[in-house]
């Protein structure tokens, strides 16, 4: 599906910087965050630069339901293209847990409750699915970075209860069952961390892990879930992880996973959104201007840059930015149209439940009801 087909072919004036119309050709590739509660002046001259497509949220910039609605509101009055993102899957990793917030459990528990009952685990993945994304669009987020679709092998501290289960027919099984639920509210997902974060002991927030294993032992089994998701994932993001049999890049830096494999190999049509560039992972490539030049000469279509608004009044952000817009100039990488429209792809399709209408929609209600 392109971006025209989906209803969100770009107008002639979408209040960006004129030089988003040039030779660049309309590729949005960065997703940012903000420092706080509210935009400042700095956030919405970042927002409007050409090369930034998306803001993702933490949990420093939620104070309640209103603030957040009113930041989105904004954001999307500077640009609706925006894509406002959060990485929001239940269990640890929630960003918003005040307020009215469903605390959503850990993925874990859906693959315990499909030991007991298999046909019961599915629905309760649909409706953490719908609740996660149908209370996060009444506040104008556009996407979680959800399911994650690693294994649980045991080995990653890191990932631990946020994986569903080791087997991966039950993890395509609840993973698909929660997009479905995605898919009811409104939103698309995310499928991480490809080809695999549930082998490799280390922390790529804090350090480079690596796996050893082969290719046959990873397709095998960890890569499986993307091979059968293949047609109902929209998104994916890669991990900060070398597998030394396949390549020595890292595959989120890597055109032999991203290009040759989940392209090719599987056939993967949807966007490809790289981990964050500020973690220690990420560092094999060098600074995050190199990783994110990087990451888009691999085959990313969208790079993340998380919690550098907050370093040195955000001059992270603006060094990648400009870098990037500098690169694409110079021809370091080729900014891409077909990128671009899979990004576009991410943004709901239909206008959101209000949370008051919400909280007394009937599907809505039932979904509490049927969660783990």
């Amino acid at each position: 599906m392109t971006a025209k087909d989906s209803g969100h072919e770009r107008q002639p004036d979408d209040g960006r910087d004129d030089a988003f119309s040039g030779p660049l050709g309309g590729h949005s590739p960065v997703v940012i965050d903000i420092a706080g509660h509210e935009l400042n002046h700095d956030d919405r001259r970042r927002l409007l630069h050409p090369m930034c497509g998306g803001l993702i949220f933490f949990t420093r910039n939620f104070r309640d339901r209103a603030q957040l609605t009113a930041v989105t509101a904004e954001v999307k009055a500077l640009r609706a293209d925006l894509l406002v993102t959060v990485d929001h899957e239940g269990g640890r990793v929630q960003r918003f847990r005040r307020d009215g917030f469903t605390h959503l459990p850990p993925m874990r528990v859906l693959g315990e409750l499909w030991m007991k009952d298999a046909m019961r685990a599915t629905a309760a993945a649909s409706a953490a699915g719908y609740v996660l994304g149908a209370e996060l669009r009444a506040c104008g987020v556009d996407l979680s970075y959800t399911p994650v679709v690693d294994l649980d092998h045991g080995h990653s501290e890191v990932i631990g209860d946020r994986a569903m289960h080791r087997d991966p027919r039950v993890v395509a099984l609840l993973a698909k069952s929660l997009m479905h639920g995605l898919l009811l509210a409104g939103m698309a997902n995310c499928g991480k961390h490809f080809p695999a974060h549930g082998y490799a002991a280390a922390d790529s927030h804090f350090e480079l892990p690596m796996d050893k294993r082969s290719l046959k032992a990873i397709l095998a089994e960890d890569v499986r879930p993307y091979d059968w998701l293949s047609d109902t994932l929209t998104s994916v993001m890669p991990a900060h992880i070398v597998f030394p049999k396949i390549d020595s890049w890292p595959a989120g830096f890597s055109a032999r996973w991203l290009r040759e494999i989940l392209r090719g190999r599987i056939g993967f049509q949807g966007a490809i959104i790289s981990d964050d560039l500020s973690m220690a992972g990420a560092r094999a490539a060098g600074s995050a201007l190199d990783g994110g030049i990087a990451a888009l000469n691999a085959g990313c279509d969208m790079v993340l840059l998380c919690n550098q608004s907050i370093v040195d009044g955000g001059a992270p952000v603006d060094v990648l930015l400009d870098g990037l817009l500098e690169a694409a100039g110079r021809g370091a990488w080729q900014p891409d149209a077909v990128s671009e429209a899979r990004r576009l792809d991410l943004l709901p399709l239909t206008p959101p439940l209000p949370w008051d209408e919400l909280m007394h929609h009937p599907a809505y209600q039932h979904a509490l009801e049927r969660l783990p």
